[in-house]
């Protein structure tokens, strides 16, 4: 297990985005190596999210940053897939947050709640990410993740869309 983590790890320095170009042209003015800089900045944020006050806004900063930025960058592409990606994802988050609403109080006790809401971010991403890529794969894991989305969530939707769209406005 640990090798496939080190190769995935190796694998995504020899990728070209946005994060491996900022951390070349660190290593390029300090001269300290990418993967020095990226594993120490990872463990500052992850002591941070178990020990720091205000891990809460670091931890949805996570959760918000990066989806809002490939968000906008698949409005402005002419792929219809990506954009279902992204609404993908800030529906699920749109659910965990009015979850959260309510059960804060209650969470915000429990040890290392963040880092764990931190991770969930993560497999999030990840499912959102598979669940686009690989739909016609044998290997899909994603599965279970989209009946949820298409049967119980749009059920619900369906259900309430006409008291929705027929909200009187102020605008007559």
């Amino acid at each position: 297990m640990l090798n496939t983590v080190t190769e995935r790890y190796e694998a995504f320095f020899k990728q070209k985005n946005v994060v491996t170009d900022f951390l070349a042209v660190l290593e390029e003015k300090t001269g300290v190596k990418k993967q020095y800089t990226a594993t120490g900045a990872v463990s500052i944020v992850a002591l941070y999210l178990l020990f720091g006050y205000g891990a809460s806004l670091l931890c949805n900063l996570i959760g918000f940053a990066y989806p809002a930025y490939a968000s906008i960058k698949a409005i402005e592409s002419n792929n219809k897939e990506d954009d279902t990606k992204w609404l993908t994802y800030w529906v699920v988050y749109g659910l965990f947050s009015v979850a959260e609403f309510f059960s804060d109080i209650f969470l915000f006790w429990f040890p290392f709640y963040y880092a764990g809401k931190v991770r969930c971010f993560g497999e999030l991403y990840v499912k959102v990410k598979r669940l686009f890529e690989h739909k016609n794969s044998k290997k899909f894991t994603g599965a279970g993740f989209t009946k949820f989305l298409r049967k119980m969530l749009r059920h619900f939707l369906v259900k309430f869309q006409d008291a929705c769209m027929n909200v009187p406005t102020c605008t007559s």
